[in-house]
This record gives structure tokens, C-alpha cells and sequence, in this order.
């Protein structure tokens, strides 16, 4: 296989000649706000990113970052909190006090309108062109969208320019809070003006999974009830929540990672092809997709809570409820396993298997198509299952399992695969951040890779319903050990709706580091 080697300018060339080619930005000046400035998202991900995104010249060029906060610090202090997460060379000093040189710090209320009104005069200093855009970051706790969403509308958006905003998950908690958000934010934007972010999106091999279906003619005729017989998408994590959580007591796993990451991938996986690759016949396809799925049912779901490992060390041998953060009579889940169908013509039947997890066995983000037994096998039942799998992270791949002869005088089948692994295709090959890929299409107007508003709807009419009952009868999630794969009972339920696990292949890294 030829070794391709693209150094990182060339990556992101096509990015930056789609930016600046379609996008006559001239001297049009871009201000960038960072509202919750002060906060782990803004120093660990917004900050990085926007760095790496200056230092790669994709942005604008008069691109100015403002960040806003309670917190009385300066811009030095915001520099200090972030130089561990940026990734700075020896040789990037000379840019690296540019991109400083373009951010500024304001402290004030979320609350106040005085506070808006003093931003917005500051965001008026900056702009030095007859048009300004304003991109505004809500790198905030929900409790305070609502206030800070107002003061907004009111004092602060671009009369000069477009003005888009950019929301964090979670949206709401349950299908009605989720509406009330939608209701508030939509009388104050347009859906245009809204951007809700879920980073998964902005992942290389979620957004391969389109170009992988819809760019190949050897998937059409096979991507089906006919052929599949089931989907398993997977989100797993080696750590637990030690030390925050608190936090995560207030959502659980569900909310966390199922409920919008795995759903994502699922609308991906299942969706008829869109009649264009633009962000509303995309996004149409995908609701399709969720108007298609009943409610999880709680006798298709497994929950679990991780126990410590006395065996282990450090936050190992600490269980879910020796966090002192967490109440000592939680019930929250930290593992969930949730079949749900598909009930169109394409995929009736097939079981779409979302499992995740924390302070499991492995770190491992995945899509996996289980096909159907080969008919009339004349091979003494020595041939498995095929597969294809789209991992996501780490270390992005695409590999399909498959029965191959056996090397060497014998004439048995046996489990291999056709591997595509990006670090060995690709060499030297650095993809960006999902949160570069999405800061970009913020700026250039492609809402492709965030969230509808219908779209949120009805993930959360999935599962408003069962995470209510959870809640009303205190389901009690089942104990797994810290570094286990998870109750066993998951494996259970997977096998009882048709994945066969035969546990005689395991991927094998073409190219150990």
C-alpha cells in the first residue's frame, strides 16, 4: 500500500482555500466571545483551539478573542491557566504573542445589563472595518443561558454583521426543560444564528461514516435488514469520575454520552442518503432516522455503577460512591447498555446496541455493522461473522473482518481483516481537534455538523420516558469492578438480541507505537 505523507499546512490547505475563497471575509472584522471564560472548557479546549486554529492561519485575519467571566483575573492569568493545554513549540514564541496580543479579558455579571453594556462597548473598540461578526462561545453551567442569552440579544449582537451563537451540551435535561431552552434561545436567534455543539461531530471518522456509505458502491446493496444483522455502538473509558463527581451525579451516563454522542453516530449509521451534502438535507435525513425509534424501553436497558478494585491503585481501588463529591446513596449510572430499533423499511428488526461506560477496561469509541451468518456454509461451521468497524477513537481505523484461507497446505478459513488504519495510511498525517473542525464551520456558516432543533426533540422523546422511570422507581444500577468490561448482564442482553461474540479474534495493531 503507497505511504501518503502530508505534512499538517497541506491537511488543512483545502480548509483554508474553502474559507477564504468562498468567504470574501476582505477587511471585515471577526470577534470571537468566550462567555464562561474563566472555566475548565474555556482553558482546557476553547483557548487551545483557537490558538492552534491562528497559528495554522485559518482564521480570519482580523479575528479578535474576547473572554467575559465573573472571575476578577487578568489576561495573564488566562494565559497561565492555558499554556499547559496549548501545545506550544520553542519556535511558535514569536506567534504565540501575536495570537496574545489579539485576546483580551473582561470581568462582570452574567445578570447585569451593565456588564453587556460595558462588553459591547469593548467589542466596539475592536472593530476597525465597516463590518463586524460576532461569534459568541456560551462556555457556561445551563442555569445561566438564560440570562447571559438576554443580555446578549440586548446589548452585544453585530448590527454591522452576522451574530452566531455557540451552545455546550447538555441541552436540558429531559425533553420538556430541553424545549423550554429551544423556546427561550429560539425567541431571542434564529435556528441560523444557533449553533449547538456536540464535539462528537466533529470527529474524522464520524464525519467518515457519510463518505464511507455513500462514497463506496460495495455498502449500498449490503447496508441492510437483509444483510446486518446487528449495530453496536460503543463509547468506552479507563477512569472513573473521582473528583467531580458531583457533576456527573447530576446527569448520568445516559444524558453524558448516550442520549447525544451515540445517538449521533446511530443517525449516521442508519439515514437514507440526503439529497445533498448541505446542512439541512443532511440534518432532514437524520431526523428521519429518530422519528423511526420508540422510546427505550427499561427492559432493553442495563445499568451499572463501578465498584472499586482493591487490587488496583489510586482512584482504581475507589468506587463510584467513595467519591466524597457523590451522595453515598446514588443511584446514578455509570454504565448503560440500551437496545433500540429502527422501524422503517431499511432496518426493521435490527437491533442498534448503544453501550458506554466509565472506568471500564479500555479506552475505545467505535461503530461496529455485525453481518449475518453466511447461508448454506460449507466450511463445517468453522466461518464467523463479518464485520466492519469504524473506530473512532483512539487511534482512527477502519478494518472489516473477514474469513480468508488459511496460509501455508491447509484448506481451513480462518478470522482476518482488511485494515485501513490512519496512522500507518497516513503517515505524518496530524488531523485536527474536533472542536477546530467545528470552530471552522462556525465561522464559514456550515451547520452540518451541529445540532437541529427538531433533531434535539426527538433524541430526548427517545429517552425522556425511560430516564423518568429510572428516576421515579430508583432503578438500581448492578455493580462491575473497576477495569471490568462492564456487568456481565450487558453481554447478556447483547446476546439475546443477536450479537454473537466467538472471542477467537482480536485486532492487532499493524503499527505498535
Amino acid at each position: 500500500m503507497a505511504r501518503v505523507v502530508r505534512t499538517r499546512s497541506e491537511v488543512f490547505g483545502q480548509i483554508r482555500r474553502e474559507l477564504y475563497d468562498e468567504h470574501d471575509f476582505g477587511e471585515v472584522t471577526h470577534i470571537f466571545i468566550i462567555m464562561g471564560a474563566s472555566g475548565d472548557l474555556a482553558k482546557k479546549k476553547i483557548y487551545p483551539t483557537l490558538w492552534w486554529l491562528f497559528k495554522d492561519r485559518l482564521l480570519p485575519k482580523e479575528t479578535y478573542f474576547v473572554g467575559f467571566a465573573r472571575s476578577r483575573l487578568t489576561l495573564d492569568d488566562i494565559r497561565t491557566a492555558c499554556l499547559p493545554y496549548m501545545k506550544v513549540k520553542d519556535e511558535d514564541d514569536e506567534l504565540l504573542s501575536a495570537f496574545i496580543c489579539r485576546n483580551s479579558y473582561l470581568a462582570g455579571s452574567y445578570t447585569e445589563a451593565e456588564s453587556f453594556i460595558q462588553l459591547q462597548t469593548h467589542l466596539d473598540s475592536l472593530c476597525h472595518s465597516a463590518t463586524a461578526n460576532h461569534l459568541f462561545y456560551l462556555a457556561l453551567p445551563p442555569s445561566v443561558y438564560h440570562d447571559v442569552t438576554k443580555n446578549i440579544r440586548e446589548h452585544c449582537m453585530s448590527n454591522k454583521g452576522w451574530n452566531r451563537v455557540i451552545v455546550e451540551k447538555p441541552f436540558g435535561r429531559d425533553l420538556q426543560s430541553s424545549e423550554e431552552l429551544s423556546a427561550h434561545l429560539s425567541a431571542l436567534f434564529s435556528e441560523e444564528q444557533i449553533y449547538r455543539i456536540d464535539h462528537y461531530l466533529g470527529k474524522e471518522m464520524v464525519q467518515n461514516l457519510m463518505v464511507l456509505r455513500f462514497g463506496n458502491r460495495i455498502f449500498g446493496p449490503i447496508w441492510n435488514r437483509e444483510s446486518v444483522a446487528c449495530v453496536i455502538l460503543t463509547f468506552k473509558e479507563p477512569f472513573g469520575t473521582y473528583g467531580r463527581g458531583g457533576y456527573f451525579d447530576d446527569f448520568g451516563i445516559i444524558r453524558d454520552v448516550m442520549q447525544n454522542h451515540l445517538l449521533q453516530m446511530l443517525t449516521l449509521v442508519a439515514m437514507e442518503k440526503p439529497a445533498s451534502t448541505s446542512s439541512d438535507d443532511v440534518r432532514d435525513e437524520k431526523v428521519k432516522v429518530l422519528k423511526c425509534i420508540s422510546p427505550v424501553a427499561l427492559s432493553d436497558v442495563v445499568l451499572g455503577q463501578y465498584v472499586g478494585n482493591p487490587e488496583g491503585e489510586g482512584d482504581v481501588k475507589m468506587g463510584y460512591l467513595d467519591d466524597p463529591t457523590v451522595p453515598e446513596d446514588s443511584h446514578t449510572a455509570t454504565f448503560a447498555t440500551a437496545v433500540l430499533y429502527v422501524h422503517n423499511e431499511r432496518w426493521e428488526g435490527v437491533p442498534f446496541v448503544l453501550r458506554c461506560g466509565k472506568a471500564l477496561n479500555e479506552r475505545k469509541a467505535e461503530v461496529r455493522l455485525q453481518f449475518t451468518d453466511v447461508p448454506g456454509d460449507i466450511f463445517n461451521l468453522q466461518c464467523q461473522r463479518n464485520e466492519l468497524v469504524v473506530r473512532v477513537q483512539p487511534d482512527e481505523a477502519i478494518y472489516a473482518k473477514m474469513m480468508s484461507k488459511k496460509p501455508g497446505v491447509y484448506f481451513n478459513p480462518e478470522e482476518t481483516e482488511l485494515d485501513l488504519t490512519y496512522r500507518s495510511r497516513y503517515k505524518d498525517v496530524k488531523l485536527p481537534d474536533a472542536y477546530e473542525r467545528l470552530i471552522l464551520d462556525v465561522f464559514s456558516g456550515s451547520q452540518m455538523h451541529f445540532v437541529r432543533s427538531d433533531e434535539l426533540r426527538e433524541a430526548w422523546r427517545i429517552f425522556t420516558p425511560l430516564l423518568h422511570q429510572i428516576e421515579a422507581e430508583k432503578a438500581q444500577p448492578i455493580p462491575y469492578t473497576y477495569g471490568s468490561r462492564g456487568p456481565k448482564e450487558a453481554d447478556e442482553l447483547m446476546k439475546r438480541v443477536g450479537f454473537r461474540y466467538e472471542g477467537t479474534y482480536k485486532w492487532v495493531d499493524p503499527n505498535p507505537v
